[in-house]
């Protein structure tokens, strides 16, 4: 089994996640190719100062997909917070006539879907730990 693997001054690790984030009641504001390319050029400025690293980005009409990958040593919930505030702040402040189409100008939904990717499948994972206590 082989990983693509990231290395710290005490650490060895692969941590890629997926991210989703859903727009307040589902609301179609991702229709325009500049907001959109607004949306995941301030994505990328804020990873930045998280030491994230983005692999991918892509947004539906009412949400947006991101994975990225990142050290042990990251606060999840503060850096989602901050994706959440600034892109928010940003987005309705350089185009306010997306506040239209906004419920009481509420951008991001509260909730969210993160789940932890895999360079190998789950099945793969168990087989290797089982095939770990065959050795003896």
């Amino acid at each position: 089994m082989e990983y693509k693997l990231d290395k710290g001054a005490h650490s060895v690790y692969a941590l890629q996640y997926h991210f989703v984030q859903v727009v307040k009641y589902r609301k179609a504001v991702f229709l325009d190719n500049k907001i959109i390319d607004f949306l995941k050029q301030k994505t990328k400025e804020i990873s930045t100062t998280f030491d994230v690293d983005i692999i991918n980005q892509e947004c539906d009409t009412d949400h947006i997909h991101i994975i990225f990958k990142a050290k042990p040593i990251l606060v999840i919930p503060k850096y989602l917070n901050a994706l959440k505030t600034i892109t928010s702040r940003e987005i309705k402040k350089n185009f306010p006539e997306i506040k239209k189409k906004l419920w009481k100008e509420m951008f991001w939904s509260r909730s969210y879907f993160l789940a932890t990717t895999g360079q190998v499948t789950l099945d793969q994972l168990k087989k290797y730990v089982e095939s770990q206590g065959e050795k003896k």
